[in-house]
């Protein structure tokens, strides 16, 4: 099987039908046409020019930590070097809520004066996969912000999500779920990290109709991918302060392709005794979620388990709208909301969270070794969400995307 690694398992499942300057006017580089101009009255109007600038890192380590508990974000690779005094980051808004959120990430960071410019584009066919100027960007930028783009599920072809993470290597997926205060949930003491290995499993591509009626469908699971995804999960638990760390997997059913899952995780595990170990199967993690959600540190996860697991957590704590996450490779990290939700019946009504957007964003800015604008980012939306006439519709409010940005850019000074 020469698609396969010799160290990777593979399962066969059988389906029927399976259907140099801060900031100015030039901060945007508006890099496709029909990408609206940026408009920042508001900002410029209360004169939020912040000439804050971050203090060189000394040293440059290959992963960084989050600050305290009370701090999301994290910087697991990176990029290596000097801090430099101006960052070009890839904008990729995406469709329908994607230009409502995005702006309003733009709008926090022009208020707050990161040195950060953009450069946008946009995608007319994303289901036509990945133009050659986005894939140019992200390898010249090597950091992104992304958008929802919604998957065709009658299409044959690679969605543009799942392109974009395995044509770079963003193996790791990270999304982080804790409570909000300010916002409503049945849980309280929760702080999930999840750690989803990004780029085989379920969602490796690989599947075809062997007779009429009969779809086969190949989850890979490799050694080396395990194994390097378990290493990130321990290294990020150390770094971070975290206590234990938890493999979910099937293994009772599927020995060979989870079990060798749950062996890589056993093996960096002990590596580690400093952290504990241990592991849940899938079905009782989503049940354990919903009663005790509290008992979970970091997870470590196959790639469909992390998707399924990601939005209950979500789910519980607020909504898909809330929570950051980060794609994460050896050479470029794109940051999206954690929990991966097209908003297609919302967009262009100015209603949606941009939260999720937000705190991702926070996450950036830590990956560039510029805490001091993540700390103040991330403070002042934390301070807006306390207040109910800021949540939006998902959290049972009336605010508006741009009544959310106001309150946050306020919260800013």
């Amino acid at each position: 099987m020469p698609l396969f690694a010799s160290s990777g398992v593979m399962s066969v499942a059988l389906v029927s039908h399976l259907s140099k300057s801060l900031w100015n006017a030039s901060r945007y580089l508006v890099a496709s046409s029909g990408c609206n101009s940026f408009n920042s009255a508001y900002v410029k109007q209360k004169g939020y020019y912040s000439t804050e600038r971050e203090p060189m890192s000394g040293t440059s380590l290959r992963y960084s930590s989050f600050l305290e508990t009370d701090h999301i974000g994290t910087d697991p690779f990176p990029l290596g070097g000097q801090v430099t005094s101006l960052h070009t980051v890839t904008v990729l808004p995406g469709t329908t809520v994607g230009k409502e959120t995005s702006s309003s990430l733009m709008d926090i960071f022009y208020a707050a004066g990161v040195p950060v410019k953009f450069e946008v584009l946009e995608v007319a066919n994303p289901e036509e996969g990945v133009p050659e100027n986005v894939q140019f960007s992200l390898r010249k930028n090597r950091v992104a912000i992304k958008g929802p783009f919604p998957t065709n599920p009658l299409s044959t072809k690679d969605s543009f999500n799942i392109t974009i993470r395995r044509g770079n290597d963003l193996f790791a997926n990270v999304v982080h779920c804790f409570n909000i205060p300010g916002v409503h949930s049945r849980y309280s003491n929760v702080d999930i990290v999840l750690i989803r290995e990004n780029t085989e499993g379920e969602y490796s591509g690989l599947e075809h109709e062997t007779i009429p009626g009969v779809v086969e469908n190949l989850k890979v699971i490799s050694e080396r991918a395990s194994m390097r995804i378990a290493e990130y999960a321990f290294q990020y638990a150390t770094k971070n302060g975290r206590k234990k760390v938890t493999c979910i997997h099937k293994a009772n059913i599927m020995k060979m392709a989870d079990g060798l899952f749950l062996e890589c995780c056993r093996k960096v595990a002990a590596k580690y005794p400093f952290i504990q170990f241990d592991s849940m199967i899938v079905d009782n993690t989503c049940m354990q979620l919903v009663s005790r959600p509290e008992q979970f540190d970091v997870m470590v996860l196959p790639n469909l388990y992390g998707n399924i697991v990601g939005n209950i957590v979500a789910g519980i704590l607020g909504g898909p709208g809330l929570f950051p996450g980060a794609n994460i490779g050896e050479h470029m990290a794109v940051f999206e909301q954690g929990a991966r939700h097209s908003g297609r019946n919302i967009g262009g009504q100015n209603i949606a969270n941009p939260t999720g957007v937000i705190l991702s964003g926070v996450m950036m800015l830590r990956y560039l070794q510029l805490s001091g604008y993540a700390n103040r980012i991330e403070r002042a939306v934390l301070e807006a969400l306390k207040s109910p006439k800021n949540h939006t519709a998902d959290l049972g409010g009336n605010a508006r995307t741009t009544d959310l940005t106001k309150a946050v850019i306020d919260n800013l000074n």
